[in-house]
Formats: structure tokens, C-alpha cells, sequence
């Protein structure tokens, strides 16, 4: 696979090391993660999908930080990120699918989210993560760009339970196809105007095992930002500060190992 700038040759990434072959995902990368849901005015999420979509199930948005480690892609080295999704399907000329739409991920390293966008189809940005506080039965996970500190997840009376690996809530029993995205790549030269544009689909993949699970209650506050503090993006946290909170939903911490390089990954007409 090749990736910009094209005249070095194959580009090595999660998909592809330097030898041009699949990396081992079988127990690797190690990743911890915290979520907060909570249930919202389906109204408000209606205007964030894109065509073709729907919202599916109840309207429960889910945020997740993560923290991955030991990926061999990486050489041994990780990243975190902080995802917002909510449950929708896709009813395309050909495919229909349902499951979780991730609206937004943002990332703190430049790689995965140069390879996740050109290659996958993810909504990925940069900022900051630093690494969560952890104290007992309490979590904080915070954001922040350039100084600016825009979104806090916040857990508490986390107790341990069986470890399972949990499900995004919202879709209760109904089928659950993956992980949907929009991809989308303006024209050069015809600004306004998609060169790409369309669905795609990350189905279940991968065979992680979780060692350690523990739930309890949360809340997350995306904060007042205005264009000065974060000129690119404050209009996606002005967005997400606006949602409702009707109800609190799932909280939850979890660790696990192993996952999928997503070369599974779909696009969708």
C-alpha cells in the first residue's frame, strides 16, 4: 500500500510493516478504556448524520478514552483517543447496515490518524490526551488543544465485575454490523464538492481478551469553546456541549489485549 508522499516506496503502518506483511494482533496492543453514556434528545443527533443515514435504537451517546500500548506497528509504541458514537443504521442502493456511528475521534499522534482517514474512512483529528488519573474507585480523563482544555470524562464508584468486553448500549437486542463512518475528501480545485464521499463499515473483527473489567457511575463535559481557543474545531465541541443529558447511562473501565489491524474494513453503497 502506498500513502503520500508516493515517490519513497510502500508506506509501512498498522495494515502493512516494513516488510510488507501483516503485523501479529493476537495479544497485542494492550488497551484501557473509560466510557460515560447517556441518553439524549434523538433531535439533536439527527442533524450529525450524514446522508443516507438514520438513528436506530435509543438515542444513548457513548464517550470513550482509550489508551493503547505495546503495538507492534508502532514498534512498540502507543497512543490515546476519545470517541463519541452513537447507535444509527445505513440504508444505502445496495448495503444496509446497523450498528454504533462514529461521529468523532480524535487522536494524539499524527500516524494512525493520517492512515485511519486516508485508508479507513475514520472522522480522526488531533489533540491532546494525557494520560488519565486514576485514584481507587475513580477515573478523569481529560482533552485539550493547544492548552485548551475542552473535554472531561469523569468515573467514580467503579467496582470489579466479570470481565466481558461491553457493548455500545442503545441497540439493545437489535443486530449490531459494526462500526459505521462517512468518509468524506474534498475536491481540489472544486471546493464545496466531494472527490469521495460514502458509508463504510468496520465489522466485528479480531479476537481480544478482556482481563479486567470494572463499572460503575459517570458524566462527561464538553466545555464552552469559543473560535480564539480552538479555531478548527470549535464548532464539533460547541456541537457536543449542546446534546442534552436526559439520563445517565452505562459507565465503565476495561482492559484488554489484542484487537484487529481492520484491514476488514468496508465501504458501503
Amino acid at each position: 500500500m502506498y500513502r503520500m508522499p508516493y515517490g519513497f516506496g510502500p508506506t509501512a503502518g498498522p495494515r502493512q510493516g516494513p516488510d510488507n506483511g501483516p503485523f501479529d494482533w493476537s495479544n497485542t496492543p494492550r488497551r484501557w478504556s473509560a466510557a460515560v453514556s447517556f441518553l439524549t434528545d434523538p433531535k439533536s443527533l439527527d442533524h450529525l448524520l450524514p446522508p443516507q443515514f438514520e438513528l436506530a435504537g435509543e438515542p444513548v451517546v457513548t464517550v470513550e478514552f482509550f489508551v493503547l500500548s505495546e503495538l507492534a506497528w508502532l514498534a512498540g509504541r502507543g497512543y490515546s483517543m476519545l470517541q463519541v458514537r452513537f447507535p444509527a443504521a445505513f440504508g444505502g442502493n445496495r448495503d444496509r447496515a446497523v450498528g454504533t456511528f462514529l461521529s468523532v475521534l480524535w487522536e494524539n499522534l499524527a500516524d494512525p490518524i493520517l492512515s485511519g482517514r486516508e485508508e479507513l474512512g475514520f472522522a480522526k483529528l488531533w489533540c491532546d490526551l494525557p494520560p488519565p488519573r486514576i485514584m481507587g474507585d475513580r477515573v478523569t480523563c481529560a482533552a485539550s488543544w493547544l492548552g485548551h482544555e475542552f473535554a472531561v470524562l469523569e468515573l467514580s464508584n467503579l467496582v470489579e465485575a466479570e470481565p466481558r468486553t461491553p457493548t455500545y448500549p442503545g441497540l439493545g437486542g437489535s443486530q449490531n454490523d459494526g462500526t459505521l463512518h462517512y468518509k468524506y475528501i474534498p475536491k481540489t480545485g472544486e471546493w464545496g464538492k466531494a472527490a469521495v464521499a460514502h458509508a463504510c463499515l468496520t465489522p466485528p473483527a479480531g479476537n481480544p481478551t478482556t482481563q479486567r473489567l470494572r463499572i460503575g457511575t459517570g458524566q462527561v463535559t464538553f466545555k464552552p469553546t469559543t473560535w480564539e481557543q480552538m479555531p478548527t474545531q470549535y464548532h464539533i465541541v460547541q456541537t457536543l456541549a449542546a446534546l442534552p443529558v436526559l439520563e445517565q447511562r452505562e459507565a465503565w473501565c476495561v482492559e484488554t489485549r489484542g484487537a484487529s489491524d481492520l484491514s476488514q474494513q468496508r465501504a458501503l453503497a
